[in-house]
């Protein structure tokens, strides 16, 4: 198992909390910011082997618009671009797999998502608005990447909803949050192990349980979306 984070201290410090309950497992950390191309294509560069499943889980909500050193509005490419950029980057290492999975973490708290002014450069920055747009944009990503190669044959996507986690995104957005880090990962942990799940993609979860997605029937924004994304 990979972790991958900003921090060093917070990776190591997690990487500690799992061994304590999970003493025998394999951990590894790297620490990049997600933000930026130059570091997932890194990265990417260094891995060696197999990879089974991909969890994109990296978000933030800056309170004010911020920009990357790459010149991307800190929400897009973190929230987006890093979830976009690492299905593509990592998707050769999983396409021999026989059940390789990529889950998208995302939200029931989407929508209004636009593309022609996705990094707020000329409407005001609502970091609440900018998240919403983002959670739309995970799991149309999900939707789309799920219909084209090499996604559409051994390796499935889906986007799930966590849960209403207390969080410091949580508190950034105004919400407390009521729930626990670890019935947060209940759904993305389902979708990343469980057998019943095996060739299913391109859908969307909450509670572990396929639900219905208004987003991913848009055929015309999703093409939009992808192109946007690959540019």
């Amino acid at each position: 198992m990979w972790i991958l984070g900003r921090d060093d201290r917070t990776l190591e410090d997690s990487k500690s909390a799992l061994l304590r309950k999970l003493p025998h497992a394999h951990i590894r950390t790297f620490a990049l910011d997600l933000g930026l191309n130059s570091e997932i294509l890194r990265f990417a560069d260094q891995w060696e082997g197999p990879l089974h499943v991909l969890v994109n889980n990296a978000a933030t909500a800056p309170q004010i618009r911020t920009e990357t050193a790459e010149g991307t509005e800190t929400q897009w490419a973190v929230n987006v671009l890093s979830y976009y950029r690492m299905s593509i980057a990592m998707a050769p290492f999983m396409m021999h797999g026989q059940d390789a999975r990529i889950v998208n973490v995302a939200s029931y708290w989407a929508g209004n998502l636009n593309l022609n002014d996705p990094e707020f450069k000329h409407n005001h920055y609502d970091n609440d608005e900018a998240y919403r747009q983002s959670k739309q944009a995970n799991r149309m990503i999900a939707a789309g990447l799920s219909e084209k190669p090499p996604f559409s044959g051994n390796i499935t996507i889906n986007a799930c909803h966590p849960g209403d986690v207390r969080s410091k995104l949580s508190g950034d957005l105004g919400f407390a949050g009521h729930q626990s880090p670890s019935r947060g990962a209940k759904t993305p942990v389902f979708l990343a192990t469980n057998p019943s799940v095996k060739g299913i993609t391109g859908k969307y979860f909450s509670d572990c349980q396929q639900k219905h997605c208004e987003f991913s029937s848009d055929k015309k924004m999703i093409a939009d979306l992808l192109n946007y994304l690959s540019q």
